[in-house]
Formats: structure tokens, sequence, C-alpha cells
């Protein structure tokens, strides 16, 4: 508990972090390009120089996970390593370098009246983070809303409170060296789930947009109460389909990286869905390999019956997003029943069409209302920083403003500038 948080009441407590937000977003959206690339390169600096702190702050976060019997796939979230930390680093670096958004022109045209009109991207001002259990988010949301002008308001879960706290101090260092106000980035100093509450209602019209990054239950909670816009981060409850025409050994090593490369993440498939009539070349070979690797398969008769060790799929399996070593398996008469299947059960996150016939990815690819459609790639490449955003602030998937990654661009709206010589409308 902070001293700040010991003193004041929780309400008052994010009031001020919100009137803090406001003043330090002004800074921000006037900032020039130079100040933010420094604030970026001088924080991704100083989390290598103080990545002893940051991983002793997270052995402290995972210890007390730990002793609450958090499952593996949060654990896995929340852990911290060396090669974790330098993917942080090259992240913020890359955010770092990437073209400024604020203040290009989107589109420009004249009138035939001699005006001349400009859309012109600009901050949304400030940006509520409310995440659970990854500390990367912390770096990733700083850097992602520095570098579009945005100040971000951070409230992490309780079980990865140590880790954030370490990660903003370096966002603060950068931001101090570059001249802007430390209060561009604030981490909500309280683990009081009221804290959340008074996010939800804005702070006094202080937050612009809030981003949930977290499962069904805060996602949920997030979009019942938010006064506020909500990029919505839905569950991953993603499927991969194996078309008839598909490549075996493609299907195999795309289907067994998109479920076992890591299984909490939202990007991990959670259904296969195989076409019947690759069921006596596909089917085992793909199961065998995701059960070599210690994957639980629960499919469906057709399924069980190809592969003992299976076990039976529920209706629920259906529904399911694991975030584990398990996949519902099921076979479909061809790429429509595929198609009706994922739009039937899908949180329209992603998707994969494992193929080689044009035409059945076209038809998925068309038919399929999902934030990111993959063609013979992995489920795991829905990632901001895969993309080339350099990090991610969610993954929306609703469908207004921000779709997919959410990254700078999709961090800023835009206003009008009309230039005219003196005309007056008649």
């Amino acid at each position: 508990m902070s001293a700040l948080e010991a003193e004041k009441p929780v309400t008052e407590v994010m009031a001020e972090i919100g009137r803090n937000a406001r003043i330090g977003a002004r800074a921000l959206a006037i900032a020039i390009s130079e100040q933010k690339r420094t604030a970026l390169l001088t924080a991704a600096g100083a989390i290598n120089a103080h990545r002893k702190k940051i991983l002793a702050a997270n052995a402290k976060d995972m210890e007390a996970a730990q002793t609450k019997g958090i499952s593996k796939a949060f654990l896995d979230r929340l852990l911290l390593s060396d090669a974790r930390i330098d993917g942080i680093i090259e992240a913020v670096k890359t955010i770092a370098e990437l073209p400024d958004p604020v203040g290009t022109t989107i589109a420009e045209w004249d009138r035939p009246n001699g005006l001349h009109i400009e859309r012109v991207r600009t901050p949304l001002g400030v940006i509520g983070v409310i995440f659970e259990s990854r500390p990367n988010v912390t770096a990733d949301a700083g850097a992602l809303c520095i570098k579009s002008g945005n100040a971000v308001i951070l409230r992490g879960g309780s079980d990865s409170f140590h880790s954030s706290h370490a990660i903003v101090e370096c966002m603060l260092d950068g931001l101090h060296l570059a001249g802007l106000p430390v209060e561009c980035v604030q981490l909500v100093p309280t683990t009081d789930r009221a804290a959340v509450g008074e996010m939800l209602k804005g702070l006094g019209g202080n937050i612009d947009v809030i981003v949930p990054r977290g499962g069904k239950t805060l996602v949920a909670r997030v979009q019942d109460e938010a006064r506020v816009p909500v990029f919505a981060h839905l569950e991953g409850l993603v499927h991969v389909y194996i078309d008839k025409s598909a490549d075996l050994e493609k299907a195999v090593n795309v289907t067994l990286n998109a479920k076992m490369r890591r299984t909490g993440i939202c990007g991990a498939a959670e259904t296969l869905l195989v076409h019947q009539d690759v069921v006596g070349t596909h089917l085992n070979p793909i199961l065998d390999a995701l059960m070599a690797k210690g994957c639980e398969i629960r499919g469906d008769a057709v399924v069980n019956a190809n592969s003992p060790l299976t076990l039976r799929a529920t209706e629920e399996d259906w529904k399911t997003e694991y975030e584990d070593a398990i996949i519902s398996v099921k076979v479909v008469d061809d790429v429509a029943a595929a198609i009706a299947h994922i739009e039937h059960y899908s949180s329209h996150h992603t998707e994969a069409i494992i193929a080689e016939d044009p035409v059945a990815v076209e038809k998925f690819f068309n038919e399929i209302d999902s934030a990111i459609l993959l063609h013979n790639a992995s489920t795991q490449f829905a990632d901001g920083g895969e993309f080339g955003f350099g990090g991610e602030i969610g993954i929306a998937t609703g469908k207004m403003h921000a779709r997919g990654p959410v990254g700078v661009e999709q961090l800023t709206s835009f206003k009008y500038r009309v230039r005219g010589n003196g005309q007056t409308r008649p």
C-alpha cells in the first residue's frame, strides 16, 4: 500500500489521478516527435538497467500467486524472465521508432467554393487501461500511449502489482528526461477494486476511453458499468480449420504452434475443425503431434472413433476458451460447415484456415466476421508486435473505431481543419 493510498480515500486518490492525467494529456498532445522518441528510448534503457529490480519484483508477485494456487496459464502470463524483458525492451524501442501519427493528414480535398478540408490525426486524450496478470501490458500500453500523444492510467491486477510498479518507474525516467510530465503515465497505487469502479465512471470526465485486458468477468464488468467508450477485448475463442486442400505438413505444424506455443494467450487455438475428406490422412497426424506435446483432445464421435485416446466433447467445449493444453476437435462436412460453426461459437477474435484452394480461402475470408483472419499461418500471430505495431494495448473485437490489435494509429481520432479565404455561406 502506498503512502497516497493510506492517507486518502480511493475516490479522492482516483479523482486526483484523473485531473493529473488530463494535464499530462494536454502536454503530450502537443509534444514534438523527438520528445516522445527520447522518452521511450530512455525508458527502454531504464528497463534494461533495472532488470534485476524488475525480476525481483516479479518474483514477489509469482510467489504470492503460487501461494494462492493460481492456474498454470495465469502464472505463465504473469512470469517475467530475461528473455521476456528483452522482448519488452525491443517492443518499446520499436514503438519509439514508429512514425508519429499525431498531426498526420489522413485525407484532404478542395470544395467548389474554394475551401480546403483536411482530416488530421489527433490523440484520444486520456486512456484508462484495466488489465490483469500481464506485466508486459504496463510497458506496451505506456509506450503506445506516449507515442500516440495520450496520457494513460494503468490499473493492473493485484497479482502483477509489484512487477507493474517497477516497470512504470522506468517509464517515468523516460518522461522526466524528455521534459514531459510524469503524469502522462500513472499506475493506480491501490489494489482496491473500488478504483476500477471510479475509472469506469470516467473520473469526472477525465477518461476518454477504457481498454480492458483480462477474462470474461473483467470485460463483462467494464461493458456493464463503463460510462465512457470501451475498446472491448473479449475472450479469444480461436478456431483453426483444416480444409480438404490443406498441405499435411502445414496442417500439423501450424495447428501445433497455434495451440501449444503458449496456451495461455488470447491467440491460442481452442477449437480445431477438420474437413471430412481428410480425416483419414490429416486427423491422426495432427492429434498425435498435439498429444505428444501433452495436449488433451476433446473430440466429437468421429474424432473419438479415429483416436481412442481422445475424450468426448460436450456442447460446453465448443464455447470454452481453455487457456490450457486442451483443444476441442470436430469433423465438418465442408468449408461452409466450418464457417457456420465458427460464426455460431466464435468470440470474433482470430480464426485460421489451412488450405491450398484459393476459392476456399476467399470464402473463409469473406464470410467470417472476426477481427483477424489468417491463411496457412498460426493464430499466435494475432499480436500487435507481429503486425509491426511494436506492441498492442489490446485486441479489440468490437466493430467501432479500432478493431484487431490496437496500436498507435488506433489510439488516435481525427479532427477537420478547414482553410478558407473569406468564404461565407449563402
